[in-house]
């Protein structure tokens, strides 16, 4: 199964008739959770929860616009309510000759009467037709859409494996300086020891504590869980699915381990720099990581 960016397009436009089309619209950017937006011509409201179902059907996370436009060549044709119009010009007649005063109507003033203008209303029938053209459409745009997503998808599952190619030299890297790093630590460590004790030295008491000491500095724990973390990354890639928010989680836990790893090999100089420096490459990587998959559905 391939893995979802959460970033995708997909548009139909559809013809129902010589008057009447529509554009059917879905672009989809990246989210926490599944955010569906609509924006219906009026008197298509109805059809907003159908579409709501289906979009949840097939999609797990991201802000999805959904935007239908609808297109008429023919204009509405406007008339005027003869009647209304009618009786306003006789009242003003009236009015003006019975108080002797001047003046003449004005036709935009009478337009704007409440109903004076009577325009050509789109039936029951047209916005039926439309609503469920738009309901059999929107299946195939879906899909158009999700195989977007899956192409982008796949682009960001060739930079996660770059990435984690980069992590795993890094780790195996400081696996190999280990044994230097940790001997040097030791020497240091017993040699501050043997001073601070002075004359009280006893060696094999000193031992012990060094011992005590280089053992709780002993970083193999956090190489191990960092292999196997990075094991498990590739294998929720090649798994695919849903698995952003498990990638975030295994995220903070490398992130965790090159933490406690810098912490414990600070400070030791020699080849203890050149692990300080892969582990500040362990977490600049980790953190391209966590940029790259706010997009992964």
């Amino acid at each position: 199964m391939p893995i979802y960016s959460m970033t995708g397009f997909a548009r139909a436009q559809v013809r129902l008739s010589e008057q009447l089309s529509y554009t059917l619209t879905l672009k989809s950017v990246n989210h926490r959770f599944l955010d569906l937006q609509f924006r219906l011509p009026q008197g298509l409201d109805a059809i907003e929860m159908d579409l709501r179902k289906m979009l949840k059907d097939h999609l797990v996370r991201g802000h999805v616009d959904v935007v239908l436009s609808v297109d008429r060549s023919a204009q509405q044709r406007a008339g005027y309510n003869r009647e209304l119009v009618a009786g306003f010009l006789a009242a003003f007649a009236a009015a003006r000759e019975e108080h002797g005063l001047p003046g003449h109507p004005d036709l935009n003033a009478i337009l704007r009467l409440p109903g004076a203008l009577q325009a050509d209303n789109r039936g029951d029938e047209e916005l039926a037709a439309l609503a469920e053209s738009v309901r059999q459409n929107i299946e195939p745009l879906l899909a158009e859409l999700k195989t977007m997503r899956a192409r982008e998808g796949e682009a960001l599952s060739a930079i996660l494996h770059g990435t984690l190619d980069r992590l795993a030299e890094a780790t195996a890297g400081v696996a190999e300086l280990r044994p230097e790093v940790e001997q040097r630590y030791q020497e240091r460590l017993t040699q501050r020891l043997v001073t601070a004790a002075g004359n009280e030295f006893n060696r094999q008491r000193l031992l012990e504590e060094v011992a005590v000491l280089v053992d709780r500095s002993d970083i193999s724990e956090e190489l191990e869980r960092m292999t196997t973390h990075i094991a498990h990354f590739r294998e929720l890639l090649a798994t695919g699915g849903e698995i952003g928010k498990k990638l975030d989680f295994l995220l903070q836990e490398m992130n965790r381990e090159a933490n406690t790893l810098l912490s414990k090999t600070s400070g030791v100089g020699g080849k203890g720099m050149r692990v300080t420096e892969l582990g500040l490459a362990m977490k600049a990587e980790i953190e391209k990581t966590r940029e790259q998959i706010q997009n992964v559905e």
